[in-house]
């Protein structure tokens, strides 16, 4: 070990905005330049993103990612969606930007993850850190793993029309003496896929 460290350099149109967009979630500028380019240094804790700008850059049009891996995924999400919130008024979760809920992702083990979709279009992508954690159990009906596929295709993804396809068909078809709980779960998810726009 020689004291490694990682941190992701994202790019973005406005440092500012991206300042501005993090501060209220805990976030404190750590370093900021204008020129010769711009560059934008953030940390909350033990999380540092840095940013570049990048001239014309579309948020839509992005494909830049990042992870962070944490003990409880939920902890950090409520400390993101409070800030959120105080900015919005409500939790973004259409558009750009947007947050995704804390749910178990069949692409990372079963274990819970979340993204935020900043204001440049990057993808922050929390998950699990699964070290030493016994890996949590498969779902078992057909309507638990309906909505286990719909969370990789939409919330991992992006693919929100895949996403809908999957829950609307699955909920068409489950059975009569579904788990209650699954089918509030897969209602819900519905729910928010139908208010997020597709693409």
């Amino acid at each position: 070990m020689v004291g490694e460290r990682m941190v992701p350099m994202l790019p973005c149109a406005d440092i500012d905005s991206i300042r501005d967009f993090y501060l209220p979630m805990g976030f404190k500028v750590t370093y900021r330049q204008l020129r010769p380019n711009p560059y934008l240094a953030l940390q909350r804790e033990g999380i540092d993103l840095h940013y570049f700008g990048m001239d014309d850059l579309k948020p839509e049009d992005s494909y830049s990612t990042c992870g962070i891996a944490v003990t409880d995924t939920q902890l950090l999400f409520d400390v993101f969606a409070e800030g959120l919130r105080l900015q919005f008024g409500k939790l973004p979760m259409s558009g750009i930007p947007r947050i995704t809920r804390p749910r178990k992702r069949k692409n990372a083990g079963n274990f819970p993850g979340f993204s935020l979709i900043d204001p440049a279009g990057n993808w922050i992508r929390v998950m699990t850190d699964q070290a030493g954690q016994p890996a949590p159990s498969e779902p078992t009906s057909k309507l638990a793993r309906a909505v286990a596929d719909a969370v990789v295709f939409a919330d991992s993804k992006g693919d929100v029309e895949q996403g809908l396809k999957i829950l609307e068909r699955a909920i068409r078809l489950a059975a009569p003496d579904e788990d209650p709980v699954i089918v509030s779960e897969a209602e819900a998810f519905l729910a928010e896929l139908t208010e997020r726009p597709a693409g």
